[in-house]
């Protein structure tokens, strides 16, 4: 297991670093991101995608299921001069409706990925969705070498073994089982197996619910690589990003801007 999965401070300054430098530039090909800016982060966990909003004068609200992270979000944001701009809250998206506002932008990076019924998800996130608005996504396509988030894992060949949660459900576990991974960990790694998302799934999702992809971009290297392990983000390869399925296996970022069709711009 990476230090920073246990570091969760460690996480917040990376969540900072790759959104400060990587994440609000792609957004600002389509949206400004000002002090009038209403951005809404669902998965928000301690806070660090929402810092670089804060540091703009954005209103900002996130939402997470963990209390012990929303804790930790109020911990590492207390001292920021726009505090005042920053809700946050522990609950489910789906009992949400009391906010009763909608936002300018919202925010899922790494999120999307863990989700169940991920069509389901994408029509109740259009509710938030203010006339205009958007809506930016960035995950791990399923299939990528590490997309079954294997570095979670407390093993040092296994965290390192690409590839290998495309198994069978019944070998991975096994394998997991075998290797002596405790439970709780088989459970998150095989909820995230059956949850994986695929680049055309998404996108089918995507059309299914009347959204408009406004920009998207494959990353061959993730942005977040280069924050975690000083390894230069860079663009898939044109010629791969054209060819479906076989994009997955060697794109391990993709994001997306996306626009409701049935919300009036």
């Amino acid at each position: 297991m990476q230090n920073r999965h246990q570091n969760r401070e460690l996480y917040f300054r990376e969540q900072v670093v790759t959104t400060r430098n990587f994440v609000i530039p792609y957004i600002e090909k389509i949206v400004p991101v000002t002090n009038k800016l209403k951005v809404f982060e669902i998965g928000c966990g301690e806070g660090g995608n929402l810092l670089p909003f804060l540091d703009r004068g954005c209103k900002v609200t996130g939402i997470d299921l963990s209390e012990n992270k929303i804790n930790l979000a109020n911990n590492f944001l207390s001292g920021h001069p726009n505090f005042k701009n920053l809700k946050l809250i522990t609950d489910d998206i789906y009992n949400a409706g009391y906010l009763n506002q909608t936002f300018d932008l919202i925010f899922l990076r790494d999120v999307i990925e863990h989700i169940p019924d991920q069509k389901k998800f994408m029509h109740k996130v259009s509710h938030f969705l203010s006339p205009g608005g958007k809506i930016f996504l960035g995950f791990p396509p399923w299939q990528n070498p590490f997309g079954g988030h294997q570095q979670i894992i407390n093993h040092r060949f296994l965290s390192k073994l690409p590839y290998f949660h495309l198994l069978p459900l019944k070998t991975y576990r096994t394998l997991l089982e075998f290797s002596g991974i405790n439970k709780a960990t088989i459970e998150g790694l095989t909820d995230i197996k059956k949850t994986g998302l695929s680049i055309e799934r998404f996108e089918k999702i995507l059309k299914s619910e009347g959204y408009q992809i406004n920009q998207k971009t494959f990353f061959l290297i993730n942005p977040n690589y280069e924050t975690k392990f000083r390894i230069k983000a860079r663009k898939q390869i044109r010629i791969i990003s054209a060819i479906p399925w076989l994009r997955n296996f060697f794109t391990t970022a993709v994001y997306y801007i996306v626009s409701d069709n049935r919300i009036p711009g």
